[in-house]
């Protein structure tokens, strides 16, 4: 019987690589729904070839404009609600989220609610709510697989081994397109400049965050709740060749790395076939053609995104949510060339400053702090 999956951002990067997983293993993949935020013209190419049975649109005027070009066998549905019933339908085994941003955290609470499965690419699910969100993963019973290079590398290798052995986490990273430049160069530099990722082809969004490094810091957050773990033992290192994606060291001074070629596809895949391996279509890796694996201290003084997600972990409560929704709304700024690069931490810390953090205890409540710092950030920079 065929695993049947739903793809909530299917028009972007990670999306469409996870299709190509489906394809090469139509066997023993189907998708049931596949959802964007406003990419129609690439999701009604996906809708002719993979044939779903709904699609959703977040952009309520697009919906109805693919819903007048597709015929009447994919339900078209729009906005949040059209995310929901995507993440819910009811011939869907897994869900792999891979919206961008904090949109994607309603849409796997409710998921998980409904007792799917979940490979989680949107990080920032686990970094806005990580306690509700793995309480209720634990209530439901249901497997949150991570598909972020870095976590699925942590969980593959804590394959087979005890948790309370564990000592550390490593996180490797590349150290962004800006690891070599001088940080008075930084100042001036536009959005065109940190969009050319060294090592990885992802999308806007998250090569900005790779630039500033608040990936990892959201990273960071997100293994705390992934792997149920203190922040002090949650190490980030530079790896500019991105061949170690993550390593942990265990209780015996033993450490275990998992290695390959700077592809997502194989996480996604692992995600998918979980606890199983399948061959693939990727790319293997020949370790005879490396010349050196090096490693750097992560430049805190350089990149201070990374030094306010610690902080912010170590705060606990609400903080994250707070630097998780000023960073998205300043990265789109930064985007358009409205801000400086290091205006991004600056307004994170600001609004961190402002904010008095709490332990939140329901979604509607983080919510609320999510649309208070997004507002606040508009407020400082109007």
């Amino acid at each position: 019987m065929k695993k049947r999956i739903s793809i909530l951002g299917s028009t972007g990067s990670i999306g469409k690589q996870a299709l190509e997983v489906i394809e090469d293993h139509s066997d023993v993949f189907e998708v049931v729904g596949l959802a964007a935020m406003k990419s129609i013209d690439e999701l009604e190419k996906q809708i002719i070839q993979f044939r779903p049975k709904i699609v959703a649109v977040f952009d309520e005027k697009k919906a109805l404009e693919l819903k007048q070009r597709v015929s009447g066998k994919t339900k078209v549905v729009a906005g949040m609600e059209g995310l929901i019933e995507v993440a819910i339908h009811q011939d869907a085994d897994m869900i792999l989220n891979a919206v961008v941003g904090s949109i994607g955290v309603i849409p796997t609470l409710t998921a998980i609610r409904h007792k799917k499965n979940i490979a989680l690419a949107n990080k920032e699910t686990l970094v806005v709510a990580g306690e509700l969100i793995m309480e209720e993963a634990k209530l439901n019973g249901v497997k949150l697989i991570p598909v972020d290079s870095e976590h699925s590398a942590i969980f593959q290798c804590l394959q087979g081994e005890e948790s309370n052995q564990l000592s550390k986490i490593i996180l490797t990273a590349s150290g962004g397109p800006f690891r070599e430049w001088n940080k008075k160069d930084l100042v001036e530099v536009k959005s065109v400049d940190a969009l050319k990722h060294p090592n990885w082809t992802m999308g806007k969004k998250i090569s900005i965050d790779s630039a500033t490094l608040m990936n990892k810091g959201l990273e960071v957050i997100e293994a705390k709740w992934l792997f149920d773990i203190d922040v002090e033992k949650i190490e980030v290192i530079v790896h500019p060749q991105s061949i170690i994606h993550s390593m942990i060291e265990l209780e015996d001074a033993s450490v275990i790395a998992q290695l390959g070629v700077p592809d997502m596809k194989l996480p996604i895949q692992y995600a998918f076939t979980y606890p199983k391996r399948f061959k693939g279509n990727l790319p293997k890796l020949n370790l005879k053609e490396i010349s050196q694996l090096s490693f750097f201290d992560a430049d805190h003084n350089k990149f201070p995104c990374l030094s306010l997600a610690y902080e912010a972990l170590k705060i606990g409560g609400t903080m994250p949510c707070i630097v998780n929704g000023a960073n998205e709304v300043l990265v789109e700024y930064y985007l358009q060339d409205k801000i400086g690069f290091y205006d991004i931490p600056k307004y994170i810390e600001l609004a961190m400053t402002k904010h008095q953090a709490f332990r939140y205890n329901n979604i509607e409540e983080i919510l609320e702090v999510d649309q208070w710092v997004r507002s606040w950030i508009e407020s400082q920079l109007r």
